[in-house]
């Protein structure tokens, strides 16, 4: 079992009045890790000493932030074994799936490292003689940073990097699900050489999440909150900085559409819905939720993907290298029952899988999915998927964008001119041609539009998100005035 603590200051703590919360493995249901449980003094406490680090956090060089996240990057992929064994004991995840987080996440940190000396501005022409205008790109404040549980080093690095590049300190709001992995990220940088109180770190028990967030988002040093996790925990997080008057950046749900056009490389959609459909067991904000195939191509596309399905590696992630892991709780599973016995009930057709009795799911394709069933609009977020057959390209379209989500898409066809046609009318934040729905680089815009939130992480896009515009004058010579 992994103990772990808050960091506030640069010191370890323990919750002011000592409460712990557990975080138990889906599988067995034995004590992952035991966990603090902040209360809000303490959340207050870990806002305050990033509002005073900031004061001289952004006052550093490029150079001095440059190297501190490019060590953190290098302290990050040292723990990576460390990180698989988190990641299979509080979230039942793969080796594969780790280390594909961790390696992400450190070029997150890279990029973040490299992008020091690209917070730039730029002189503006003012209609004022002798006037020198300038729109100027400045640290924001705090950021307050919240993370989820199903791409946990990803997902947090990536809620803080870009802020500290643009000379922003964090407070970290650990997930409950997975605090001890998050601890990791926060240990890279403390090995990295943040200053104290640079980079802190908050875990609360799942009943308190509420007001340790009001609390902290309510602080007059937070000047942006960053969220990724549920539509509907999102909604919450927007109101609350609504009342607040602090922007957001929010990464929430998807149901991410995979169209195959009658003219596509089957093999190739195949393999790419394999990966998109079921890495991370479906547990990922892009996976691929819907595959929309032309009934030309449906019947060869069905069976092949059926054969790649049935064959991936289901197992206990402690005990051997698989690719299908635990699904994170038992709910996961009596929902995804339900969206089965749903479908299955209004005429869809089991293809493979099926239903499950523990978190170890199988690869689950369900075919002739319509829009009268449930699996059809809600986010299974777990290896259950829905196939859905139209006939021709704007059918095609109008089903990948019958959703409330719009986060990520893919289109599959030979004809490039067609298909960055399809792309284009698709609603979505992020569509790939001939590629997976899962898919994320450092360095790209990523965020979705409609029910999947708004503002984007990564990248130039980031810095606009973690900085504030300005516009500074010199007035280098006489200036007329009316009186």
């Amino acid at each position: 079992m992994n103990r772990i603590d808050l960091w506030i200051d640069g010191e370890a703590r323990r919750a002011g009045n000592g409460a712990t919360f557990e975080r138990r493995n889906p599988l067995d249901g034995g004590v992952a890790t035991e966990a603090p449980a902040a209360t809000v003094a303490d959340a207050v406490a870990a806002v305050d000493a990033a509002a005073q680090a900031f004061k001289s956090w952004s006052l550093t060089g490029p150079a001095e932030r440059r190297a501190l996240l490019s060590k953190a990057a290098d302290a990050l992929e040292a723990q990576g074994e460390a990180f698989a064994q988190a990641m299979a004991a509080e979230t039942g995840s793969s080796a594969i799936w780790a280390g594909f987080n961790v390696h992400l996440a450190a070029d997150m940190l890279r990029e973040a490292a490299a992008i020091t000396t690209q917070i730039g501005g730029e002189v503006i022409p003012s209609n004022v003689p002798g006037s020198v205008s300038m729109a100027v790109r400045q640290s924001a404040g705090v950021v307050l940073a919240i993370a989820p549980w199903n791409a946990p080093v990803i997902l947090s690095v990536r809620a803080i990097a870009v802020a500290l590049a643009c000379g922003n300190t964090v407070v970290l709001k650990g997930s409950e699900i997975c605090p001890a992995t998050h601890g990791l990220i926060v240990k890279a940088c403390q090995q990295a050489g943040f200053p104290r109180g640079v980079v802190n770190f908050v875990t609360n028990a799942p009943a308190d999440a509420g007001k340790i967030v009001e609390a902290m988002v309510a602080h007059p040093a937070v000047r942006r909150v960053n969220f990724t996790g549920s539509t509907r925990v999102g909604k919450l997080i927007a109101a609350t900085c609504a009342k607040h008057l602090k922007r957001s950046v929010l990464e929430l749900g998807g149901k991410a559409p995979l169209v195959v056009l009658d003219d596509a490389d089957i093999d190739a959609a195949v393999a790419a819905a394999t990966f998109g459909a079921f890495a991370n067991s479906g547990q990922i904000c892009m996976s691929t939720e819907r595959l929309i195939v032309d009934e030309a191509v449906a019947d060869e596309f069905v069976a092949k993907l059926a054969a790649r399905a049935r064959a991936l590696p289901l197992g206990d992630p402690r005990q051997g290298p698989v690719v299908l892991g635990s699904v994170v709780d038992m709910a996961t599973v009596h929902r995804c029952n339900e969206l089965i016995d749903d479908a299955l009930a209004k005429g869809a057709k089991l293809v493979c899988g099926g239903k499950a009795d523990s978190t170890l799911m199988p690869a689950t394709l369900l075919d002739h999915v319509t829009r009268e069933m449930r699996l059809y609009h809600e986010e299974s977020f777990a290896p259950v998927k829905a196939i859905v057959r139209v006939k021709g390209v704007d059918a095609a379209v109008d089903c990948a964008n019958d959703n409330d989500y719009g986060l990520s898409a893919a289109v599959f066809g030979r004809d490039i001119a067609r298909a960055m046609q399809v792309a284009q009318r698709i609603e979505s934040g992020i569509c790939h041609v001939n590629g997976p729905t899962v898919h994320d680089e450092a360095q790209m815009p990523f965020g979705g539009v409609k029910g999947s939130g708004w503002g984007r992480f990564g990248g130039k896009a980031g810095i606009d998100e973690f900085t504030e515009l300005r516009w500074i004058t010199v007035q280098t010579g006489p200036r007329q005035y009316p009186f």
